[in-house]
């Protein structure tokens, strides 16, 4: 804890570090984010820290059995969410690298995934797995050209991609190197330049700090790049825990504020060289956006899709700035923020169904 933090938080700290940690990660940041946003103002501590020891000492739900792998790359998985009977395309859903994929499978009123099935499609949830120290020269091109290129592979007849946040990013590449019959981003960041030049400076240095350490493990802790999403909107990541610690604790709103946090707070490490190419070549060189990115000598860019294509872009995304979108020629733009067009109330009118309806109007396999 920092010298001059607020007495409040002297007064429980020592709870906190004591307790089961459930998040949010990295607690000290926390705390240091919540003593700068709340500075005097000592009740909107207290009603944030309440919210944080209410969010800690939640009980959970028995996690739910993931579903069947499909198929299986080095660590990968290929979730089977296939609705019987469906004669449609393979629907194969990439999530970011970063946080757990089940934000696509959230909770049974919310998730996308079984939501698509019913809807007679037959979607394949990509589970990154995890890797280890060992992956440490694992980039995110690797990621692409040794894990997703052979799953799509294993389909006879080319699936659709649907792409999350920066999975979305890599499943624009993909499609750039092998034939698939689709292609649809949800809030993918691709110009880079559109997060701002501020924003951009201070991820840089967060990840100058980190990277030394991050270089000696061979892996980015989800700590690190936790304390960069929370950079980007501080004020909220305070402000959402306040208006937790007025909540009814088995309302349904608490119950699906607690799974989401579980969500943003979870998530395996990230390979060395994954982390160096996010901050370094993306972030900071934005080989996407200024058409520089190459695999194995092609160039990565919308304009080589030789695919249908569509682009979800939220206009209030503070994790995916809506300037950072590929902008593709068929963009659809959404009210809802970044987590809530996959899982908020309004995510089945705004997302659900016109993703729903691209799928449909796509030419069946032969």
């Amino acid at each position: 804890m920092k010298k001059g933090s607020p007495p409040v938080v002297a007064q429980v700290l020592s709870s906190f570090i004591a307790a089961s940690q459930h998040g949010p990660r990295p607690l000290p940041l926390f705390l240091d984010i919540l003593r700068d946003q709340t500075a005097g103002s000592p009740e909107r501590s207290a009603a944030a820290l309440a919210g944080l020891r209410a969010y800690q000492d939640a009980a959970r739900a028995k996690p739910r059995k993931a579903m069947p792998a499909r198929f299986r790359k080095g660590q990968a998985r290929l979730r089977d969410y296939g609705a019987k009977g469906a004669t449609g395309r393979a629907v194969i859903v990439i999530p970011s690298l970063i946080n757990p994929p089940h934000i696509l499978d959230l909770r049974p009123e919310s998730s996308l995934l079984r939501w698509l099935a019913s809807q007679g499609h037959r979607p394949f949830l990509l589970d990154w797995g995890t890797q280890g120290p060992k992956a440490r020269d694992l980039d995110v091109d690797a990621h692409i050209t040794r894990v997703l290129l052979p799953l799509i592979a294993k389909f006879s007849v080319p699936p659709i991609l649907i792409g999350y946040c920066l999975g979305g990013t890599m499943a624009l590449a993909a499609s750039c190197l092998t034939e698939v019959a689709g292609l649809a981003l949800i809030a993918s960041p691709w110009h880079f330049t559109g997060y701002g030049s501020a924003a951009r400076a201070e991820i840089a240095a967060l990840w100058d700090s980190a990277k030394p350490t991050c270089d000696t493990l061979g892996l980015v802790p989800m700590e690190v790049l936790q304390a960069g999403f929370w950079r980007l909107d501080p004020a909220r990541t305070i402000a959402k825990y306040e208006a937790f610690a007025a909540l009814e604790p088995d309302s349904e709103a608490a119950r699906s504020f607690i799974a989401l946090e579980d969500w943003a707070n979870g998530g395996a490490p990230l390979p060395f060289a994954t982390g160096v190419q996010i901050f370094e070549n993306f972030i900071a060189a934005d080989t996407p956006g200024t058409g520089a990115w190459q695999i194995g000598g092609v160039t990565i860019a919308p304009a080589a899709l030789s695919c249908p294509a569509i682009e979800f872009v939220s206009l209030n995304d503070r994790i995916v700035p809506a300037a950072s979108a590929a902008n593709l020629r068929d963009r659809r733009d959404l009210g809802a923020g970044h987590v809530g067009m996959i899982v908020g109330r309004s995510a089945r009118t705004q997302l659900w169904e016109p993703l729903s309806d691209w799928l449909k109007a796509l030419p069946l396999p032969k």
